[in-house]
Protein backbone atom coordinates (compact mmCIF):
# COMPACT_ATOMS: atom_id res chain seq x y z
CA UNK A 1 0.00 0.00 0.00
CA UNK A 2 1.17 3.17 -0.96
CA UNK A 3 0.63 6.49 1.45
CA UNK A 4 -1.95 8.82 0.05
CA UNK A 5 -2.38 11.74 3.00
CA UNK A 6 -3.47 11.57 6.33
CA UNK A 7 -6.99 12.26 8.17
CA UNK A 8 -8.58 14.24 10.96
CA UNK A 9 -8.22 12.10 14.37
CA UNK A 10 -5.16 10.08 13.50
CA UNK A 11 -6.09 8.48 10.46
CA UNK A 12 -4.34 7.65 7.30
CA UNK A 13 -5.67 7.37 3.70
CA UNK A 14 -3.60 4.81 1.90
CA UNK A 15 -3.42 3.25 -1.97
CA UNK A 16 -5.06 -0.22 -2.22
CA UNK A 17 -1.90 -1.36 -5.17
CA UNK A 18 -2.14 -5.01 -5.54
CA UNK A 19 -4.52 -7.47 -6.28
CA UNK A 20 -3.64 -9.57 -2.72
CA UNK A 21 -4.15 -5.78 -0.93
CA UNK A 22 -7.55 -5.78 -2.37
CA UNK A 23 -8.31 -9.50 -1.65
CA UNK A 24 -7.05 -8.58 2.12
CA UNK A 25 -9.47 -4.93 1.84
CA UNK A 26 -12.34 -7.57 0.79
CA UNK A 27 -11.92 -10.21 3.92
CA UNK A 28 -11.67 -7.10 6.24
CA UNK A 29 -14.49 -4.83 5.12
CA UNK A 30 -16.58 -7.94 4.04
CA UNK A 31 -17.38 -6.32 0.84
CA UNK A 32 -16.50 -6.87 -2.76
CA UNK A 33 -13.32 -4.04 -3.78
CA UNK A 34 -11.39 -7.16 -4.49
CA UNK A 35 -13.51 -8.10 -7.76
CA UNK A 36 -13.85 -3.98 -8.77
CA UNK A 37 -9.70 -3.98 -8.16
CA UNK A 38 -9.61 -7.33 -10.83
CA UNK A 39 -11.97 -5.66 -13.42
CA UNK A 40 -10.68 -2.52 -13.85
CA UNK A 41 -7.06 -3.09 -13.81
CA UNK A 42 -8.14 -6.15 -16.47
CA UNK A 43 -9.47 -3.07 -18.60
CA UNK A 44 -6.33 -1.40 -17.96
CA UNK A 45 -4.19 -3.98 -18.81
CA UNK A 46 -6.75 -4.29 -21.97
CA UNK A 47 -5.91 -0.50 -23.14
CA UNK A 48 -2.44 -1.08 -22.95
CA UNK A 49 -0.51 -0.40 -26.19
CA UNK A 50 2.71 -0.89 -26.72
CA UNK A 51 5.07 1.65 -29.30
CA UNK A 52 6.52 -2.07 -30.21
CA UNK A 53 4.43 -4.89 -29.86
CA UNK A 54 7.11 -7.68 -31.20
CA UNK A 55 9.72 -6.26 -29.49
CA UNK A 56 10.86 -8.44 -26.15
CA UNK A 57 10.64 -4.64 -24.47
CA UNK A 58 7.19 -4.47 -25.81
CA UNK A 59 5.74 -4.31 -21.89
CA UNK A 60 8.24 -1.98 -20.38
CA UNK A 61 5.88 0.69 -19.10
CA UNK A 62 2.80 -1.33 -18.81
CA UNK A 63 2.63 -1.17 -14.91
CA UNK A 64 2.79 2.73 -15.40
CA UNK A 65 0.13 2.94 -17.97
CA UNK A 66 -2.26 0.83 -15.27
CA UNK A 67 -1.37 2.76 -12.78
CA UNK A 68 -2.23 5.82 -14.74
CA UNK A 69 -5.23 4.64 -16.26
CA UNK A 70 -7.40 2.57 -13.19
CA UNK A 71 -9.21 4.08 -10.69
CA UNK A 72 -7.96 4.69 -7.53
CA UNK A 73 -8.57 1.96 -4.61
CA UNK A 74 -7.81 3.37 -1.51
CA UNK A 75 -8.10 2.43 2.32
CA UNK A 76 -8.57 4.23 5.44
CA UNK A 77 -7.31 3.28 8.47
CA UNK A 78 -6.82 4.34 12.15
CA UNK A 79 -3.88 4.64 14.12
CA UNK A 80 -3.99 0.94 14.96
CA UNK A 81 -4.27 -0.17 11.30
CA UNK A 82 -7.73 -1.19 11.51
CA UNK A 83 -9.60 -0.83 7.80
CA UNK A 84 -12.73 1.90 8.31
CA UNK A 85 -14.11 2.68 4.99
CA UNK A 86 -12.83 1.79 1.08
CA UNK A 87 -13.11 4.03 -1.44
CA UNK A 88 -13.16 4.12 -5.50
CA UNK A 89 -11.76 7.27 -7.35
CA UNK A 90 -11.10 8.14 -10.86
CA UNK A 91 -7.78 7.43 -12.26
CA UNK A 92 -5.47 9.90 -10.60
CA UNK A 93 -7.29 11.20 -8.49
CA UNK A 94 -9.05 13.72 -11.40
CA UNK A 95 -12.47 14.45 -11.80
CA UNK A 96 -13.68 12.33 -14.93
CA UNK A 97 -17.54 13.27 -15.98
CA UNK A 98 -19.69 9.77 -15.43
CA UNK A 99 -17.35 8.10 -13.33
CA UNK A 100 -19.37 6.47 -10.47
CA UNK A 101 -17.45 7.09 -7.17
CA UNK A 102 -17.68 4.44 -4.70
CA UNK A 103 -17.34 5.29 -0.80
CA UNK A 104 -18.22 2.16 1.59
CA UNK A 105 -17.47 0.93 4.97
CA UNK A 106 -17.85 -2.68 6.36
CA UNK A 107 -20.08 -4.55 4.52
CA UNK A 108 -21.24 -1.92 2.37
CA UNK A 109 -22.40 0.20 4.71
CA UNK A 110 -22.38 4.22 4.85
CA UNK A 111 -19.02 5.56 6.30
CA UNK A 112 -20.05 9.02 6.31
CA UNK A 113 -21.81 9.36 9.74
CA UNK A 114 -18.45 8.00 11.20
CA UNK A 115 -15.70 9.02 8.69
CA UNK A 116 -17.20 12.65 7.17
CA UNK A 117 -14.07 14.41 8.24
CA UNK A 118 -12.09 11.87 6.45
CA UNK A 119 -13.69 11.94 3.94
CA UNK A 120 -13.51 15.54 3.47
CA UNK A 121 -9.62 15.38 3.69
CA UNK A 122 -9.40 13.11 1.07
CA UNK A 123 -11.95 14.77 -1.36
CA UNK A 124 -9.29 18.27 -0.50
CA UNK A 125 -6.04 15.82 -1.00
CA UNK A 126 -7.35 15.42 -4.53
CA UNK A 127 -9.77 18.58 -5.26
CA UNK A 128 -12.88 16.44 -5.37
CA UNK A 129 -16.28 17.08 -3.88
CA UNK A 130 -16.91 13.42 -2.26
CA UNK A 131 -20.43 14.92 -0.62
CA UNK A 132 -22.47 11.84 0.51
CA UNK A 133 -24.89 12.48 -2.30
CA UNK A 134 -22.13 12.11 -5.06
CA UNK A 135 -20.77 8.88 -4.14
CA UNK A 136 -22.64 5.59 -4.85
CA UNK A 137 -24.52 3.95 -3.31
CA UNK A 138 -25.89 6.73 -1.08
CA UNK A 139 -27.10 9.26 -4.25
CA UNK A 140 -29.41 6.86 -5.51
Amino acid sequence: MQYVCDAPKGKTWFRIETEGEAMHESRLMDHTVEKYFRREREKAVQSWRPERPNAIERDIGLEAHVQREMPLFLTLRDREGNALTTAMLPPGGKDRGGFRIIIVAASNADPYPQQDAAIAALGAHFGLTLDRNRCFPYGR
